[in-house]
């Protein structure tokens, strides 16, 4: 259970944050990174719900993204070096991943097939979505980065970020009227 009193503990003025795990390591630490950006990615999405109210399967796909995103920061705020821990860390399950394929199928399955890619945009929600999108994208870089330095980083997690960046491609088509509303690249267009 979460308790937080103090909202200042003065403890990361000297440049480092405290992992889940007592460990203190520096602000600009890859795995701060990661976690850092899936944050700024849950916030993304949490502006693209202002947009998506009138949309309520959408929206509360996007609720349970958002609790879902807390998961992906504990886990990698939990690094698994082989240190043993006193209790269960919280980790993204398979069950978790194979939740947003089956929600990507659900909204891919009135949409069109794309003859073109999709500039972000159109309608707001769609836009702030591209916007989640690419944000989540960037936080799966630096995932793969973190797990490239042998660091421990979820398998499970890492096929999430990956399937959640998806839903939210699908999500801003069908925030543009099912698709119907997508402004398409015209390659060369403006040559």
């Amino acid at each position: 259970m979460v308790k937080l009193n103090k909202i200042y503990t003065r403890t990361g003025d000297d440049g480092t944050t405290g992992l889940s795990t007592g460990e203190r390591c520096p602000k600009n630490d890859l795995r701060v990174e990661a976690f850092g950006t899936v944050d700024e990615a849950n916030a993304c999405i949490g502006m693209a719900r202002l947009h998506t109210g009138d949309l309520a399967t959408l929206d509360a796909m996007l609720a349970r993204l958002q609790n879902d995103f807390f998961d992906l920061g504990a886990d990698l705020a939990t690094p698994d070096e082989g240190k043993k821990l006193d209790y269960e860390p919280l980790r993204i399950t398979a069950d978790q991943v194979s939740r947003v394929e089956t929600e990507i199928d659900r909204l891919n399955a009135d949409l069109d097939a794309l003859t073109s890619f999709v500039l972000p945009g159109g309608s707001p929600a769609a836009a702030a979505l591209h916007q989640a999108r690419t944000v989540t994208r960037r936080a799966e870089r630096i995932m793969v980065a973190l797990a490239g330095t042998g660091a421990h980083v979820n398998a499970d997690g890492l096929r999430y970020i990956n399937r959640v960046s998806d839903l939210l491609f699908v999500a801003a088509r069908c925030a543009n009227d099912n698709g119907r509303s997508d402004i398409l690249w015209v390659p060369g267009k403006n040559r």
